[in-house]
């Protein structure tokens, strides 16, 4: 593991466990937790989840992104870790399984994390979405629909695939822990991925486009 602190980023389709490891993970880190949708961009969101227009949602949620990539590079500066409940990846990975045509390459000097991709079995995702206590939007019930285009457009980012299934939350996070942040990866971390700024093209479908 390298010195100074880390950043590292859960990624994964709804229901995965992002927003239940991501503060357990920062305890065991001593790191903090920052929203990748910053609290003065909320009030708009509700908004644009609103809408359907995929393109200006994918829009405001690079924005929202940014603007918390900032915040994480003051946080790592100060030498404090950062972990994140999703990064750039979920957002474009997303938005271009949902029909956007936009091409987005990212700047290579912005903080780039540690990623993990929290996996189940389609089962024990669908259990866990059931008993959630969380509102649902437009956007997110479209997502159900194309699970398997997201996981194509994950593919492109370089990820550790962590399998959560019939984990406790504290043995997710012991999985990690036990995950070189160097480069090897040991336990049940399977590394996966390319480059990380640019986002593939995803092969496209007759019913490409989704609307609400």
């Amino acid at each position: 593991m390298s010195e100074g602190p880390l950043f590292e980023c859960l990624e994964g389709l709804r229901g995965t466990g992002k927003s239940t490891i991501a503060p357990l993970l920062a305890q065991a880190r001593g790191a903090v937790v920052v929203p990748t949708v910053p609290a003065s961009f909320q009030a708009l969101r509700q908004q644009v989840d609103r809408r359907t227009n995929v393109d200006a949602r994918m829009c405001f949620y690079l924005s929202a992104l940014f603007t918390a990539a900032d915040e994480i590079q003051r946080h790592l500066d100060a030498g404090t870790s950062v972990v994140v409940e999703s990064y750039f990846a979920r957002c474009l990975a997303t938005h271009r399984a949902l029909g956007s045509q936009l091409d987005v390459s990212l700047p290579a000097n912005l903080p780039q994390p540690t990623t993990y991709q929290l996996t189940c079995t389609e089962a024990e995702r669908q259990s866990r979405l059931l008993t959630r206590d969380k509102s649902i939007s437009p956007w997110d019930v479209l997502s159900e629909v194309v699970p398997h285009r997201i996981n194509e457009a994950y593919a492109g980012f370089p990820m550790r695939r962590i399998d959560t299934t019939g984990l406790a939350p504290e043995q997710v996070v012991t999985t990690i822990l036990a995950t070189d942040t160097e480069g090897a990866c040991r336990g049940n971390a399977e590394p996966v991925g390319a480059h990380p700024h640019v986002l593939p093209a995803v092969l496209g479908h007759p019913d490409r486009t989704c609307s609400l």
